[in-house]
């Protein structure tokens, strides 16, 4: 995908659409309000994997103690889930912001996306292929179908657009918590 949103949503209109604003949410490492609750968790998950591992890996080596490869093994999906928890999330997210372009037209909303923008490149194709998952999608809605358009807008211009009703546990996925507001993400 290109860098200017204006033109990789162009490429998706219809003949006859008008394109009447197009941009990206906000780029780089974002803390959402839920992180209140999932980076102690992940901190506990992963500090226990890492305290599992070790006393099964440096518990080993006694001369009365031989650990089977098995359990020496078992503790190392944990860890990597617990990394991931910490740092990956992060950064998974930001790769997946940066290669987001938002557009309305006269006629829908628009939505392009991928990881690795337009086309993956070296391992990130086997990642793909293994996952099933294609590099580039492209969501649409319906103006004319669509029944609930919520805008709020921070000071500095920011703000979100929800486009269709909420489901009940978005305030989990989003750090909204009922009736307080969150932060904007888009710029």
């Amino acid at each position: 995908m290109g860098s200017d949103p204006h033109q990789v949503i162009e490429n998706e209109l219809d003949p006859g659409e008008k394109l009447l604003w197009s941009g990206q949410p906000r780029r780089g490492i974002v803390f959402r309000g839920t992180d209140v609750f999932r980076i102690p968790v992940s901190l506990l998950w992963a500090g226990f994997a890492i305290f599992w591992e070790a006393a099964v890996l440096w518990g080993g080596h006694h001369a009365q103690s031989k650990v089977p490869f098995f359990f020496a093994l078992w503790g190392v999906p944990f860890i990597l889930v617990g990394l991931y928890m910490i740092f990956g999330r992060f950064l998974v997210d930001a790769a997946q912001r940066e290669n987001t372009y938002y557009g309305l037209t006269d006629r829908r909303a628009t939505i392009v996306f991928g990881l690795f923008g337009d086309q993956p490149r070296g391992f990130a194709i086997l990642v793909y292929m293994l996952a099933g998952v294609a590099w580039r999608r492209t969501k649409a809605i319906d103006l004319r179908t669509l029944t609930d358009i919520e805008m709020t807008e921070s000071s500095d211009g920011s703000g979100t657009i929800n486009l269709g009703p909420r489901p009940a546990n978005y305030w989990w996925n989003t750090g909204e918590l009922p009736g307080l507001g969150k932060q904007a993400d888009v710029s």
